[in-house]
């Protein structure tokens, strides 16, 4: 059974997958939705879900730099509240502060237009939260 990474903006919805021994996470998709329409995410995650074998989904949370939550954070409890719901199973949290940025990081390190970069973005700060945890849970 595999791990589903997801960073959630407020157009995009970046979602990465672990392999079957939850070692390594890659890149999967990007899914884009009206702004701030969360609910219309839940059905295509269950296709996901269900197409993938996913038994548990790691959702990135936003912090502030001071560790405080803010007004991203709580939107992102409350889609994960509802993706708990919604599909039945278990979704935890994880720190995602700079993901985004070390995700542009690694593009331009690789000579990644910008316009492929913005393309690009959501998809690997997915993988970005999704490999932290996986190597966090692995004790590395």
């Amino acid at each position: 059974m595999k791990y589903l990474g997801l960073d959630l903006g407020t157009r995009t919805l970046g979602i990465s997958i672990s392999d079957s021994t939850r070692t390594i996470a890659s890149v999967y998709t990007t899914l884009r939705f009206i702004e701030k329409d969360y609910d219309s995410l839940l059905e295509p995650l269950k296709e996901i879900v269900n197409k993938e074998n996913i038994c548990k989904i790691v959702l990135g949370l936003p912090k502030n730099m001071n560790n405080s939550l803010g007004f991203r954070a709580e939107e992102t409890i409350e889609f994960k509240n509802k993706l708990e719901k919604y599909l039945n199973m278990e979704v935890v949290l994880q720190d995602e502060r700079l993901s985004t940025v070390e995700a542009t990081h690694y593009m331009i390190e690789a000579d990644i237009s910008r316009k492929k970069r913005k393309k690009k973005i959501d998809g690997l700060a997915a993988n970005i939260i999704l490999q932290t945890y996986l190597d966090k849970e692995k004790g590395k």
